[in-house]
């Protein structure tokens, strides 16, 4: 079984979250992450290694270490703010 961990910052960012709906959403990636790690988009570069799901209007970072069957929440954030 996959286990989950969530960095802080992404903590504090979901904490400020207002829109009911919206957490809804995120939640319900969280289980389809959970059930297929790598659903996301890999990503290159600086980022290489972490995944990236698209959750209208924000991006949810994450990273799969395949070897120990763990995802870790790294970030959420709008498009913009990249």
């Amino acid at each position: 079984m996959v286990k989950v961990s969530f960095n802080p910052v992404f903590r504090k960012i979901f904490s400020k979250i207002k829109d009911n709906g919206l957490k809804e959403k995120i939640i319900k990636q969280f289980s389809k992450i959970k059930d297929n790690p790598e659903i996301g988009k890999p990503l290159r570069n600086v980022r290489k290694g972490t995944r990236e799901v698209y959750i209208k209007p924000f991006r949810l970072a994450y990273v799969y270490f395949k070897e120990k069957d763990e995802i870790v929440f790294l970030s959420l954030y709008h498009k913009n703010e990249q």
